[in-house]
């Protein structure tokens, strides 16, 4: 299989057991931090834009100008209100039932759970997963600068066709411990 992004190679035998499930599952995930934090998780939204994109993006058949929405979210305990996981989203509207794209827009619910809510049927490729350092996101959680990030990204499919990527990122020093809860 061709590679569509760059790869940041992740060596999985420095990974813990549950830091490898997250990146590569393709199950929902957070029903997975759910279940792993014993907590709710919730969205917070950090921006959602309609935008033309500038340069094709192959990895979804999209060419210049064509609509998407750019998301940006973070999944946080309901309870403890830490931050777990950033999220990036690359959504083709022109592609979602009307009812979904409107549910997606106002709520304030994980894309997960929506698609649960709609019994909508996905199949979801990941595409790539690496490792990064947190310059960008660091604020986000209780981490330096100088620490480092784990993502994946993924492309999902409605249908036969991509409806969406996302690309979700967690600092590698998150789940670290096999036997123990979410440690910082």
């Amino acid at each position: 299989m061709q590679k569509i992004l760059p790869s940041k190679y992740i060596e999985p035998r420095n990974l813990s057991y549950f830091q490898r499930i997250l990146l590569t599952t393709d199950g929902t995930l957070t029903e997975i931090l759910e279940a792993y934090l014993l907590e709710k998780i919730q969205l917070v939204k950090l921006s959602e834009e309609f935008i033309e994109i500038a340069k094709p993006i192959p990895a979804l058949d999209l060419e210049v100008n064509t609509q998407i929405i750019n998301r940006k979210v973070l999944l946080r305990g309901k309870i403890s209100l830490n931050n777990f996981i950033y999220a990036e989203s690359i959504i083709i509207p022109e592609r979602l039932d009307s009812r979904f794209k409107s549910r997606l827009i106002e709520s304030q619910e994980p894309i997960g759970r929506l698609w649960l809510e709609h019994k909508l049927e996905t199949f979801k490729e990941i595409i790539d997963s690496g490792i990064e350092t947190s310059e960008e996101l660091f604020h986000y959680f209780n981490i330096s600068k100088e620490d480092r990030m784990l993502s994946r990204t993924y492309r999902v499919f409605s249908k036969g066709q991509a409806i969406m990527m996302i690309t979700e990122k967690f600092p590698e020093s998150y789940f670290i411990k096999d036997n123990e809860r979410f440690i910082f």
